[in-house]
């Protein structure tokens, strides 16, 4: 990419499925801050506050203005009265000595701003997405949704918007509500590109920016040769075998599938940023020389010509 695209996404900090050391997810933010990256999105969800926390502590002595923080409302931290010892069962090696109540009502939003203000540590919060709410659609509308409105209106966050994996559900909100920024997990990759359906294209017509995480599809399109991992479970073989396709075509371009997968959504129009987690230092290193490369231009057509992407990408 010709511009830096790239965002840190922050899950792993918050231990996600492996633990790691306060000292690793400081280098992690450290690594990123130090390739040009200035965009960090994390959520109360991610480790039960423990990516926030540490991100804050990362970030702390940055100037304020020189970075934008996202994190996410509908999951509020509550004490969790019964706890003996056991650890989170969400995917993060954290102990779940808090637990998550679903809560998007107005009440809820403003709870949960406030708390992860304190846990991060910051003065303000710059994108506010209502987080992974495809099962709680009616509540979003009536209550979440114009309560970032009215912060946003009074200047408390800068932007606001949804996080989920739903490009149909994320349409509808972009549709009925005067949302700026939505964060799409998966949906719009060198893989599979529903969201060209709808949402992409209503995003461009209403200006509202699109910040893509999920391109690597959770594993398969992470590493030159296919992994076995979509959307976090062991992928069908015939997506193994269409992404060896894709891969195959992107080495007669001398393109290796990671850097090509980044490539193709950073180059939508809608997309703001490409959020990209990372568990090492070393992720880091790899995710920005990767989104270095600049991929030929007839890579794209050679790939539609073979059917393995859309032409109206």
């Amino acid at each position: 990419m010709s511009e830096l695209k790239l965002g840190l996404g922050c899950a792993q900090l918050g231990n996600l499925y492996r633990a790691m050391t306060d000292e690793t997810a400081h280098a992690i933010v450290e690594e990123a801050w130090a390739g040009g990256i200035r965009y960090f999105d994390t959520a109360p969800h991610y480790g039960l506050g423990l990516s926030e926390r540490r991100l804050g502590a990362a970030l702390a002595g940055r100037p304020r203005d020189e970075y934008l923080i996202s994190t996410k409302v509908g999951r509020l931290l509550e004490e969790n009265p019964s706890y003996a010892g056991e650890r989170d069962d969400e995917g993060f090696d954290v102990p779940a000595t808090v637990v998550r109540r679903r809560d998007y009502s107005r009440d809820g939003v403003l709870r949960s701003l406030e708390s992860s203000l304190d846990r991060l540590g910051v003065d303000r919060i710059d994108i506010a997405f209502v987080h992974d709410c495809e099962d709680y659609v009616d509540e979003a509308l009536a209550g979440a949704i114009p309560a970032l409105i009215e912060l946003r209106e009074q200047g408390v966050v800068q932007r606001v918007g949804l996080g989920m994996n739903f490009d149909t559900v994320l349409a509808r909100f972009v549709r009925e509500t005067d949302v700026d920024t939505i964060m799409l997990a998966g949906r719009y990759t060198l893989l599979e590109q529903p969201a060209l359906d709808e949402l992409l294209p209503l995003c461009v017509k209403r200006g509202v920016r699109v910040m893509a995480a999920g391109v690597f599809n959770s594993g398969i399109l992470a590493t030159p040769t296919p992994g076995h991992t979509y959307n976090y479970e062991e992928a069908p073989r015939p997506l193994v075998e269409r992404a060896q396709r894709i891969a195959d075509v992107c080495g007669r371009f001398g393109v290796e599938l990671p850097a090509a997968a980044i490539a193709m959504v950073a180059a939508h129009p809608a997309v703001d940023s490409v959020v990209l987690g990372a568990s090492s230092v070393d992720q880091v290193t790899a995710n920005l020389a990767r989104a270095s490369v600049e991929v030929p231009p007839a890579l794209w057509p050679a790939l539609v010509e073979e059917g393995l992407l859309r032409e109206d990408r």
